[in-house]
């Protein structure tokens, strides 16, 4: 995982130990500088690792500082790759528990036949195979955070153990008679409808009801699209560096298709797609990372979408409809595509882009847009 990451507004590319921006046509791939101001170095040392500042993450690193400080149970719930290890590091280093051990376990990576002796541990000769007594990982966790990874796959069998863990503080190793009392906070994650695997029986109610003390739901990467650009050059400043490769310019095509990607694998599936991005990058020019499959299905998606004007008139006319074609302040169409609100005013006359109620009378008063589209989202 990359260190030393923090949420940032976007627009603020400047390269480490660097007094100014080093501004380029598109995009700027600098490192992202820290801003200032005692909040944003408030927000810097709270949510190392976290990269975006859209509604939907605001709302969730909100819930996070109400929960972090009570030690209650907390269950994050989201689509695979939207960060929920990085939100349980969150909760852990906000919270009175911060100097103390953070242990992670995914339960699905784990044979079910030994999830029982990760958790709890097991003695010497307890099982075929055990020949060392071992420390489980709530022992590790004493007096710290345990967060239990993909919850939901843990086996009918276990799941009153884990219960009665959650319940009591309390529990035997493998092969033990003697009880261990300690005292964890649990977090645990999943990407599974608990409530339905309840409702089909396949996963206690009870030890739902414990998890479930206080849930975070983890928007997708598409629910919080004005992150993307933030996303995307940061994964280009560090992986350029990781690989000796400096990128100076994102094309705005590049950023527009990456921007309207559906990101089915959501921020885990961006950055590989930016590493693969930087691979395949020639003089400093970053390309678009998407499979030809994935262009050509959008391309069928939105056939007279067939230029770069075409394009770009898309996805500012999506953007404006997403916000009820508001075009300045912080939520309007101009914050979230990155843009001035004169210049996207002025792009929307070039490209002919006119709200629904008010096109019907430009027509009639036989003005028509003209002039190619020369700008980009900057």
């Amino acid at each position: 995982m990359f260190e030393q990451l923090w949420r940032v507004e976007p627009n603020w590319g400047v390269a480490p130990n660097k007094k100014r921006a080093r501004r380029t046509r598109g995009f700027s791939v600098a490192a992202t500088e820290i801003l200032r101001s005692s909040d944003q170095d408030s927000y810097a040392r709270r949510f190392e690792q976290i990269i975006g500042n859209s509604p939907a993450l605001e709302a969730v690193l909100e819930q996070v500082e109400r929960v972090a400080s009570t030690g209650s149970t907390v269950l994050i719930q989201g689509e695979t790759g939207t960060g929920k290890e990085l939100i349980a590091h969150a909760i852990h280093n906000i919270s009175s528990r911060c100097g103390r051990s953070f242990v992670r376990l995914n339960c699905a990576a784990i044979p079910l036949d030994l999830l029982e002796s990760e958790l709890f541990g097991h003695e010497k000769g307890a099982f075929t195979g055990a020949i060392a007594q071992k420390i489980g990982r709530f022992e590790l966790a004493d007096k710290g955070t345990l967060f239990l990874d993909e919850v939901g796959d843990i086996p009918a069998a276990l799941q009153p153990k884990l219960l009665r863990v959650l319940q009591e503080q309390e529990f035997e190793r493998l092969g033990s008679g003697r009880t261990h009392k300690v005292d964890v906070r649990l977090v645990a994650a999943t990407h599974r409808d608990l409530t339905d695997m309840v409702n089909r029986g396949e996963f206690r109610s009870d030890l739902y009801y414990r998890l479930n003390v206080f849930p975070v739901l983890l928007p997708p990467l598409r629910e919080r699209r004005e992150d993307i650009p933030t996303l995307v050059t940061h994964f280009v400043e560090i992986l350029g560096r990781r690989m000796g490769r400096e990128i100076e310019h994102i094309p705005p095509e590049t950023m527009a298709a990456l921007n309207s990607y559906q990101w089915p694998g959501n921020i885990r599936e961006l950055q590989n797609l930016i590493e693969r991005a930087v691979i395949l990058s020639n003089d400093g020019v970053l390309p678009n990372p998407l499979p030809i499959a994935e262009r050509e299905q959008r391309a069928a998606v939105s056939p007279g979408a067939t230029t770069l004007r075409d394009s770009e008139r898309t996805l500012i006319q999506q953007t404006l409809e997403g916000v009820g074609w508001v075009i300045g302040g912080p939520k309007g169409a101009a914050a979230k595509l990155g843009l001035k609100r004169t210049t996207l005013i002025h792009k929307m006359q070039k490209l002919g882009i006119f709200r629904p109620a008010l096109q019907s009378s430009e027509n009639a008063m036989g003005t028509a847009p003209s002039g190619s589209f020369a700008g980009h989202l900057s």
